[in-house]
């Protein structure tokens, strides 16, 4: 990831806005992630999500977070490299035992805790907000109405500048998140 500061937002255009796949690209190309379903059967569906930002091409060939969801869309492991896989309900959990499962927590490699919540702020469908309550990251849906675009969804991710190295952890914590609302789990 470039490091240079920019003061501005890292704006992540979601190419394809499915859950099934997608390219999510800077607008001043600091950073590409990939998000690809491995897998798909009754039992299990398996995504990757790669690095393929210029001068990353080793990493390209390594998923940097795996997501495995168990049968019936239920909520399986989340792996990331090299380390062992977590439950997703133990990663992302509940903000509290009775707290809709729309609004959920993580402990992230910075040692900081995230949440998502979904629709908690106009214009955004989901928010990740610092326990401090700073806005981290958006996922924002295509403004009704608005023309469709070429090669894009006009779906977008966007993570604060001081944030790039969560960037992979905010992409795979959102999807889960995505997935458990598509699934009503």
């Amino acid at each position: 990831m470039d490091t240079t500061t920019y003061g501005m937002p890292y704006i992540l255009e979601d190419k394809t806005g499915e859950l099934t796949g997608s390219d999510f690209i800077d607008i001043n190309d600091r950073l590409r992630l990939r998000l690809r379903c491995t897998a798909q059967a009754a039992t299990h569906t398996a995504y990757m999500i790669h690095n393929v930002t210029h001068g990353h091409e080793r990493e390209v060939s390594r998923a940097l977070v795996a997501l495995a969801f168990g049968p019936d869309h239920s909520l399986g492991t989340i792996t990331f490299e090299s380390r062992s896989p977590v439950a997703m309900g133990e990663y992302l959990r509940r903000v509290s035992p009775l707290a809709s499962s729309k609004s959920r927590k993580f402990l992230a490699s910075d040692g900081e805790v995230y949440r998502w919540s979904w629709r908690s702020t106009k214009g955004h469908e989901w928010t990740c907000t610092h326990q401090n309550q700073q806005l981290v990251a958006s996922y924002s849906l295509k403004v009704v109405g608005e023309p469709d675009y070429i090669s894009s969804s006009g779906c977008v991710l966007t993570i604060d500048e001081a944030y790039p190295h969560l960037a992979v952890e905010i992409l795979a914590t959102l999807t889960i998140m995505r997935h458990i609302v598509v699934h009503n789990l």
